[in-house]
């Protein structure tokens, strides 16, 4: 509680990125969705907080686990949720994003959770209406409230954040969580490190990793692959950017009095190698639509050098506590095992049960930590 007995909200109205979140707010989005959890031990999983506001799921992309972890999200706090069709709506006859939500937001929405594949889409929306923005995902930018989800699950299971060894494992080059999770671990005091193929890791992020800190360790050579076949070679690097994206990091968690390791990030190109150091490992979705364009020899082959399971851990020296993720949905057998994925090691469940929790404390703070009939009690 903040000066006057108010809960405090977050800045703004809208939700569009991690990385624009001071590490306080993460901090408070975390504590609150921590008794949001309990509603799932209630007879009735509701409360009454969010009573006569609106929320509108648009999703330009297909999507499960998002779209019907915030319809649920805002169901339990009483809010009334529409969900929109774009193929049945009148984006298909020629409507622009802009009109639809502005149609929308006339007809009375308060939030509209917005997935598009278009990266910055949800940034230009929030600046066309007063309601509120969320992302739920845009184009390979960011997926703040998957990001969010993820932090919420690693410290419960392990209790804390700060001073954990987290890898990214799989396509960081087009994952969204991949730079969600990137921007909030940093800014919560864990090390980071990126492991995938050459091809497949960003190259504004190798740049950074080697530019940003003198400290950065160089990325491990390629594995020898058991087909004996190369990796195309990485694409031509662009122009250095001019800040460092390790330096603001730092700054960020410094000004909420968290100590970064240094560097906080770190890449690798060899899993075996690295997997032993590692305290958590969150597994990305292989995403196969991009292999037509060579990214990688085969999958076959990314799955010789990338694929986890308990026999692989086992062998590879995987600390006994090692914490096993995976945003979903997942390809069984190529990126992580069955058996792996539903083992005690596990959190792939947790994680859909605590996304809920985690999007009903954005809504809640997205609200201003207050229930709907008490701000209209005070502001009338």
């Amino acid at each position: 509680m903040n000066e006057g007995g108010r809960t405090p909200a977050l800045r703004g109205k809208d939700l569009l990125e991690l990385e624009s979140l001071e590490p306080g707010e993460i901090q408070l989005i975390l504590e609150t969705a921590r008794p949001m959890l309990s509603v799932f031990s209630r007879p009735v999983k509701k409360y009454p907080t969010l009573r006569g506001r609106i929320m509108v799921n648009l999703f330009y992309e297909p999507s499960t686990r998002t779209r019907t972890s915030f319809e649920l999200a805002a169901k339990s706090l009483s809010a009334d949720v529409v969900n929109i069709a774009t193929t049945t709506s009148s984006v298909t006859k020629g409507e622009s994003l802009a009109d639809t939500a502005r149609t929308l937001e006339a007809l009375g929405a308060d939030w509209i959770v917005l997935r598009h594949s278009a990266s910055g889409t949800p940034a230009f929306l929030a600046r066309q209406v007063r309601a509120g923005v969320i992302n739920a995902g845009d184009g390979s930018h960011e997926h703040p409230t998957q990001g969010l989800l993820d932090l919420f699950t690693i410290l419960r299971r392990k209790g804390r954040i700060a001073g954990l060894r987290v890898g990214l494992v799989g396509d960081i080059l087009h994952s969204r969580v991949a730079r969600s999770d990137l921007w909030g671990l940093t800014k919560m005091g864990a090390e980071v490190v990126l492991i995938g193929p050459p091809t497949l890791i960003p190259v504004e992020v190798e740049n950074l990793v080697q530019t940003g800190s003198p400290a950065a360790t160089a990325a491990s050579p390629v594995p020898p692959s058991a087909t004996g076949s190369a990796w195309p070679s990485p694409p031509l690097a662009p122009a250095p950017p001019p800040a460092s994206a390790s330096a603001s990091m730092s700054a960020a968690a410094a000004a909420a009095g968290v100590s970064l390791p240094h560097p906080p990030v770190t890449v690798s190109y060899d899993l075996e190698s690295v997997l032993p150091t590692l305290d958590v490992v969150q597994v990305l979705r292989l995403q196969l639509e991009r292999q037509k364009r060579g990214l990688f020899p085969s999958a076959q082959e990314y799955s010789e050098l990338y694929r986890l399971d308990s026999e692989r851990l086992q062998r590879w020296g995987a600390k006994p506590d090692l914490l096993v993720m995976h945003p979903g949905p997942a390809n069984l057998g190529l990126e992580i095992s069955e058996e792996l994925a539903n083992s005690p090691r596990s959190a792939i469940r947790e994680q859909v049960q605590n996304g809920v929790a985690v999007r009903m404390a954005v809504l809640y703070l997205l609200a201003g930590g207050r229930p709907a009939q008490d701000t209209e009690t005070q502001t009338g």
